[in-house]
C-alpha cells in the first residue's frame, strides 16, 4: 500500500515512526491564529476564526486551535523536532503559516534542527477584501532541510509563488488547500520517496503525493476528517479520472 493514515495525536504517533523513514515533511498545522487579541485566538472555534459569519456551510471544526502564543511555539518546536528525527538526511520540511504565525514558525523550524531555506507564498485571489485595510491574500510556506540540499538526488526546479483558489462548492475542510498547489509542493520529495503530513486533514497532501508518484504517511486526530481522507486516498489510487478539486483538506 503506497499510503498509511494514522489516527491519533501527531506528537504521539510521530514518536513511533522510525528514524530517517520519510523523505519530506509537508504539512498545514492548526495556526492557532485568526484573531486580533489573545482571547479571540484561544476562545473561538476554528470555524468562527477562519470563516465568515454568513458562510453557507456547516464544515466540521477541527481540534488543536486554542493554544496561546507561547504554548503554540513550544508545541510546534517539539513536533518539528520529532519530524526532523523521522526524516532522512537532505530531506525537506514545508510548513504552512499565516502572517501572524510566520515568525513563530520560522523560529520553531530552526529550534527543531532544520536549516531554514526560505519562504514561499500561496496567493489566494478570492480572499476577502477588508475595508480600511490591506487585503490578506497570502499564506506562507516556511521551508528548510535536514542538513545540506542534495540537488543531484532530486534535480527539481520549483516556484516560490503559487496562485490558486479552492472552489467553495468543493470545500470539505475549513482551511482547505488546493490540490494543484500541493501537487507542486510534493515534488520537493524525490520520485518514489515518502511524504509525511502530521496534520493530514481530509487528505490533500496525501492525494497530491499519490498523484505525483510519491508514497504518503499521514496523521489525523479528527475521526471525521480521517474518514474523508481515507476515502480520498482510495479514490486517488483507483480512479483514473479522479477530480483534483474534490473533497479536500
Amino acid at each position: 500500500m503506497p499510503y498509511t493514515l494514522h489516527r491519533g495525536d501527531a506528537l504521539t504517533v510521530l514518536a513511533g515512526l522510525g528514524d530517517d523513514s520519510v523523505d519530506a515533511v509537508i504539512t498545514d498545522p492548526p495556526y492557532n491564529s485568526g484573531g486580533r487579541t489573545s482571547a479571540e485566538r484561544t476562545g473561538r472555534t476554528a470555524r468562527s476564526k477562519y470563516t465568515s459569519a454568513d458562510a453557507e456551510h456547516q464544515l466540521a471544526n477541527f481540534p488543536g486551535e486554542n493554544r496561546d502564543q507561547r504554548s503554540y511555539g513550544f508545541w510546534l518546536s517539539l513536533l518539528l523536532t520529532e519530524a526532523y528525527r523521522a526524516t532522512a538526511e537532505s530531506g525537506a520540511a514545508l510548513v504552512f503559516a499565516d502572517w501572524r504565525q510566520l515568525p513563530t514558525t520560522t523560529d520553531a523550524l530552526q529550534a527543531a534542527g532544520w536549516t531554514w531555506r526560505g519562504i514561499a507564498s500561496w496567493h489566494k485571489p478570492v480572499s476577502r477584501p477588508q475595508k480600511g485595510r490591506l487585503k490578506q491574500s497570502c499564506e506562507y510556506i516556511v521551508w528548510g532541510t535536514k542538513g545540506p540540499v542534495d540537488a543531484d538526488r532530486n534535480p527539481v526546479y520549483l516556484p516560490g509563488l503559487y496562485t490558486a483558489s479552492q472552489p467553495r462548492k468543493d470545500r470539505v475542510h475549513i482551511t482547505q488547500k488546493p490540490v494543484e498547489v500541493m501537487q507542486e509542493l510534493v515534488k520537493i520529495c524525490p520520485p518514489g520517496g515518502t511524504v509525511l503530513d502530521p496534520f493530514a486533514g481530509s487528505g490533500s497532501t496525501g492525494v497530491a503525493a499519490l498523484l505525483e508518484g510519491r508514497q504518503f504517511v499521514g496523521i489525523e486526530l479528527s475521526d471525521h476528517y480521517a474518514d474523508i481522507a481515507e476515502e480520498r486516498l482510495r479514490s486517488a489510487l483507483t480512479q483514473d479520472d479522479f477530480e483534483l478539486a474534490g473533497p479536500e483538506e
